[in-house]
């Protein structure tokens, strides 16, 4: 059986025919390429003076994780009793003198601190030094690093880093039994 040289062979096209159909159920722009060959030709129109824009293509629909507050009331619930965090935010700061203010702001620091170390480990998203000059090439991850001031055009972006950033490589918040109440995030202290 003989074929035209512009055609691939058959033992070409069945590399072609897997490769197609693995790019289709993985990718969905290379799909509805694909659809749009498989459609049948409509009968021919007279030619328009302009071509019709061509619509993007559609977007992936972003799905949103629900969060449930179990973690952060958890992580709430250790601020408040390694350093009385709750307590410092709800107290009125107002009548109280800025010595006593920042006697009780070094408590509430280290006890964060010490919640920080034990159950997070927190790295630098971006390694220089603040206040040394970066270059933020095309396709940089905009969830990693914000751009601040006048944001024009297009990378690469040269600029000032102004915050190295923090980015959490563990997490080891103690497990909860079914029974918890995440929600009591200190309870009530009676004194006898």
């Amino acid at each position: 059986m003989s074929t035209p040289s512009s055609h691939p062979s058959f033992w070409r096209r069945i590399p072609l025919a897997f490769g197609a159909f693995f790019s289709t159920l993985s990718d969905a722009a290379y799909a509805a390429r694909v659809e749009k060959l498989s459609l049948p030709e409509a009968a021919p129109v007279a030619p328009a003076s302009a071509p019709a824009p061509v619509p993007p293509p559609a977007a992936a629909p972003i799905i949103l994780k629900e969060a449930t507050p179990d973690a952060a009331l958890q992580l709430l619930a250790l601020l408040q009793r390694e350093a009385r965090l709750i307590d410092f935010t709800q107290e009125n700061l107002g009548s109280h003198a800025d010595a006593d203010i920042g006697a009780a702001a070094r408590v509430v620091h280290e006890g964060c601190a010490k919640v920080m170390r034990e159950y997070f480990t927190i790295e630098a998203v971006r390694q220089e030094a603040e206040g040394s000059r970066i270059v933020l090439q095309e396709g940089f991850d905009s969830a990693q690093v914000r751009l601040t001031g006048n944001v024009v055009g297009s990378a690469p972006f040269t600029g000032t880093l102004s915050h190295r950033g923090w980015r959490a490589s563990s997490v080891r918040l103690p497990k909860l039994s079914e029974q918890h109440d995440a929600a009591i995030l200190a309870p009530a202290e009676v004194e006898l």
